[in-house]
């Protein structure tokens, strides 16, 4: 028969933070609004966070009663904001690549290249 007897519960050992826990938020916070900096770095920031949230969320399973419950909320939350960061730093990556593909940098830096683009496509536009 396998013993249950949680030592550290009778012990009252102090349970320790989770390792990277505020650096997880802090990253998966921080990748939601550097997303419009051409999606890149909002991908570095949550591709950070998600790795370390995958290592420390193996150390709390393998050892729950070790670790404190706000480390692992604020390392659930910090993964939730790295998730939300890495698709919006996508979908903005994304959308960079098909403006520099479709009107190219001379268009994107030059609004009246766009305005002649468009002419010379038969589209009219006010200007």
């Amino acid at each position: 028969m396998e013993n249950s007897y949680d030592f550290n519960a009778q012990m009252n050992v102090p349970k320790i933070e989770l390792p990277n826990a505020t650096a997880i938020l802090i990253l998966g916070i921080v990748s939601i609004p550097t997303c419009c900096c051409y999606g890149i770095v909002g991908l570095i920031c949550a591709i950070i966070a998600l790795v370390l949230a995958k290592s420390a969320t193996a150390l709390y399973v393998s050892e729950p009663g070790k670790y404190t419950e706000g480390s692992y909320k604020n390392m659930n939350a910090g993964k939730i904001c790295a998730w939300i960061g890495l698709v919006l730093s996508v979908i903005y990556l994304l959308f960079n690549v098909w403006a520099i593909s479709s009107i190219g940098l001379k268009g994107l830096s030059d609004p009246n290249a766009v305005y002649e683009l468009l002419e010379s496509l038969g589209i009219s536009v006010p200007q």
